[in-house]
């Protein structure tokens, strides 16, 4: 069987990273259609190192409020390293980014208390009904990470395919002490980052800006 590039790509074209969310639930026979796609990701020697921890309804709020508090309490302590820096063309893209983002909200760039806020709806998880926490087995280093990287990607698609929108978040994963207590994820597994997910408020206007994408040329090097 053939599958349309053009269908993936229109797929690929749609999909983005939601910041505002209804709060109606994602009945769960969807969800577990979205992480069954996303399972079927490659992995080195099938590892498949990826697990996902998911929340509906109250639990989703008590987490949210909990999440919230460790956010304004206590420093962050990533299981994995934060980038060393964003140089050259990445921390332009960084910045225009986040430049977009702040424009959308209607945000002058020097308000910091309302750029911090916004900030803060990291933790808030952006009204989500629901939140995956994404985490991968700890022995396999950076080649695990990769794998569920992938994972992480397809998930998002999978999701778009359904209605359902979705913000793959590391801000949430530096938290990683309190995620591992609150959720009793063992430590051999590293929290890479939190996938909220729901039906996108699209009245909002955070959710009308578009990021854009590098050009083949700034990509391949052909030889």
């Amino acid at each position: 069987m053939t599958l349309p590039y053009e269908s993936l790509f229109e797929l690929l074209k749609s999909r983005h990273s939601c910041r505002a969310f209804r709060s109606e639930q994602v009945p769960q026979r969807d969800i577990e259609a979205i992480v069954r796609a996303a399972g079927r990701v490659p992995s080195w020697c099938n590892s498949q190192p990826w697990q996902v921890t998911i929340t509906s309804g109250d639990t989703t709020d008590l987490f949210r409020k909990a999440l919230q508090t460790a956010a304004e309490t206590s420093a962050p302590e990533p299981d994995l390293e934060w980038p060393l820096r964003y140089t050259g063309v990445y921390q332009s893209r960084r910045r225009t980014c986040g430049f977009q983002l702040y424009d959308a909200a209607e945000i002058p760039k020097t308000d910091r208390a309302a750029t911090t806020a916004q900030m803060m709806e990291n933790y808030r998880l952006f009204g989500a009904p629901h939140v995956a926490i994404v985490s991968s087995e700890a022995d396999r280093g950076p080649y695990g990470v990769m794998d569920t990287g992938g994972f992480i990607a397809t998930f998002t698609l999978a999701a778009q395919a359904l209605g359902v929108a979705s913000v793959p978040q590391a801000a949430v994963a530096a938290y990683a002490p309190m995620l591992h207590q609150y959720f009793d994820i063992p430590d051999n597994r590293q929290i890479l980052c939190a996938i909220s997910f729901g039906y996108e408020d699209s009245d909002h206007p955070i959710n009308r800006f578009r990021t854009e994408r590098a050009d083949l040329t700034d990509i391949i090097s052909w030889h």
